[in-house]
């Protein structure tokens, strides 16, 4: 399993990561993890949990892998329940990243649906509020993106398509959900890299980044009054089935190898910038924020 070898590691010790190049591979999208080679590290094996969570509920989209998975995983183990939205197509992803929550000793729920739809964000928010009685943090993770050389290679579907997965779900999540957090809750977006610095060849994706960006700043100054936090993570490369569905075979042999590491994230490394956004005793005279974790890179604004 992901990490095991890790397992028995000596407090401090840095976990060894996979390096590039790995086996060129692609995936019709949205692609799935089980199916990625090497299999993502997601369960943190020098990661101990102190209960900095204990009694919250958690929604987190895109949480069937990659960098959700490895979310709901921490968020468990430091004592929350935790709801994640999947598409339907990914349900094996979920049910692997259920197994691994109930692991954890907590409870779990996989909802299928896709948060293009104000409406099926409205009811992923209130099945997670039957299910588990309330909802204290809000992750907007799920994404979707696809390279092009230019700009007039994208059709009028797929720059709707990423704006309405990475920016109007994110606002419809938000929507649904407030109406149920209290002060000390938290809204956690997954932003990146590109919205930052640009790429050439997302130029839909990285926009919609740079949106997710000024959407968490001004969010939270909207919610100071509230009690609610808002900030956001913004990665670089991260190994997730994001890349291999996206690019071809012999790219993603390569992905990551550009980062001053060496190597792209695993989303075991990245999870605990959310768990440390999500709890009031690490962050809570922290909102705003764009938090980038880049391996080594140092150039972003």
């Amino acid at each position: 399993m992901a990490g095991a070898k890790s397992k028995n590691a000596p407090p401090g010790a840095r976990q060894a990561q996979p390096k590039p190049p790995f086996p060129k591979q692609h995936q019709n999208k949205p692609g799935l993890e089980s199916k990625l080679n090497p299999r993502p590290h997601y369960q943190a094996p020098l990661y101990r949990g102190s209960g900095k969570l204990e009694g919250k509920v958690a929604l987190i989209t895109g949480g069937d892998s990659g960098i959700g998975r490895a979310v709901a995983v921490l968020f468990a183990r430091e004592g929350a329940s935790v709801a994640i939205v999947h598409l339907p197509e990914e349900k094996s992803d979920a049910e692997e990243t259920l197994r691994a929550i109930e692991k954890e000793k907590q409870k779990g729920l996989f909802i299928a649906g896709d948060v293009r739809q104000s409406a099926f964000c409205q009811q992923a928010v209130d099945q997670t509020v039957r299910t588990f009685g309330k909802l204290d943090i809000l992750v907007n993770n799920a994404a979707y993106q696809r390279h092009k050389e230019r700009p007039e290679d994208i059709t009028d579907e797929e720059w709707e398509r990423t704006f309405q997965t990475n920016i109007f779900g994110y606002f419809f999540m938000v929507r649904a959900a407030l109406p149920h957090l209290k002060p000390g809750s938290a809204i956690i977006n997954t932003g990146s890299i590109t919205g930052l610095e640009g790429n050439k060849n997302l130029l839909d994706y990285a926009s919609t980044k740079g949106a997710i960006h000024a959407f968490t700043k001004s969010l939270s100054q909207n919610l100071i009054e509230r009690g609610i936090r808002v900030n956001a993570v913004a990665p670089g490369p991260v190994w997730t089935p994001l890349n291999p569905s996206d690019k071809p075979a012999e790219k993603v042999s390569d992905f990551g190898k550009d980062t001053p590491y060496g190597w792209p994230a695993q989303p075991e490394e990245l999870a605990p910038a959310y768990v440390f956004f999500a709890s009031q005793a690490d962050s809570s005279y922290i909102t705003g924020e764009i938090l980038t974790l880049l391996g080594g890179e140092t150039t972003a604004a």
